[in-house]
């Protein structure tokens, strides 16, 4: 979403309306909306917005309680960036509890009876669709969930990719989601190193951004999550790379980026964790790959002489 405006829903209820106060909260929540201040409640200046914010304005005169919908272009003390934060964190939070739930199905799914495991896979997706609803400005958790629902439904038919040779990839541009992390990182770093020495590496919320690039650790994309593998995992797969190293650094990823422990492996957490540090203090796609290849060309270079 592109919105260069925004909506501020400003808003009373008596204190005696406690019922109709969480009654307003939920729909907030269920809107999407963000909270800047005491009773004041930011949403994207859009056609749909706008009128889900109009209505609820109403309910709470309804409600016995004054409300005030105003359109800004700015609002003082909050860049644009800043605002697109907010709603991102708020929809990463929805997102990791989301995860949570997720991941205990996953684990517990073989336990299950075929019509409670399609009963909670439909729920789970469902939840995971109406955060899609509010998620306005692409959240990268939404994409990684995306991957991991794909995961759980398609558990039990996945199939066996063609192997490929890696002379038939060189000097392409290769394309991932902004602000990569664990899996996107190492991935970057394997396709350089062994697979396209001379390979071009951009960033982009969507792989039709720039067609004639081979997307990798996106939803849909040939180089992705597949199975029970992480896309570190699928790249070292599909072009037979044998090296012992890298094999031990795609366990590292795996526990990092799936965490699910498949491997008991806890390297790979603290550079994550350096990774989305470097996002949060606001470096660039590039230097954050750069960053990051140094730390797995020293990963490598650790386990080549252990």
């Amino acid at each position: 979403m592109k919105a260069t405006s925004w909506l501020l829903l400003l808003f009373s209820l008596p204190t005696s309306r406690n019922t109709e106060r969480v009654a307003v909260w939920r729909r907030l929540r269920k809107l999407g909306a963000v909270q800047i201040k005491t009773s004041t409640y930011l949403l994207p200046d859009e056609p749909a917005q706008h009128e889900q914010f109009q209505w609820l304005a109403k309910q709470i005169r309804d409600y016995g309680g004054d409300s005030t919908l105003v359109r800004a272009q700015e609002i003082e003390g909050l860049t644009r960036e800043k605002v697109v934060s907010l709603f991102n964190t708020a929809r990463d939070k929805e997102y990791g509890d989301l995860r949570k739930s997720l991941q205990s199905f996953i684990v517990r799914r073989k336990k299950l009876n075929a019509e409670s495991a399609a009963a909670e896979l439909e729920r789970l997706t469902r939840q995971f669709r109406e955060l899609r609803e509010i998620d306005f400005f692409d959240s990268a958790r939404g994409h990684e969930l995306a991957m991991m629902l794909r995961r759980a439904e398609g558990a039990s038919r996945s199939r066996k990719l063609p192997m490929l040779d890696a002379k038939h990839f060189l000097g392409k541009t290769w394309l991932t989601r902004p602000r990569p992390e664990i899996d996107r990182v190492g991935s970057a770093w394997l396709i350089a190193k062994f697979i396209d020495p001379k390979a071009k590496f951009v960033f982009e919320p969507s792989a039709q951004a720039v067609p004639e690039a081979i997307p990798f650790d996106m939803l849909d994309a040939e180089f992705s999550h597949h199975g029970n593998c992480c896309t570190f995992e699928t790249l070292t797969r599909r072009f037979v790379i044998s090296d012992k190293s890298v094999a031990k650094i795609g366990e590292m990823i795996h526990d990092a980026d799936l965490d699910d422990a498949r491997f008991q492996r806890h390297e790979c957490i603290g550079i994550d964790r350096v990774l989305k540090g470097w996002a949060k203090e606001g470096l660039s796609d590039q230097e954050i790959l750069r960053r990051g290849w140094l730390c797995f060309d020293a990963l490598y270079a650790f386990l080549r002489r252990v």
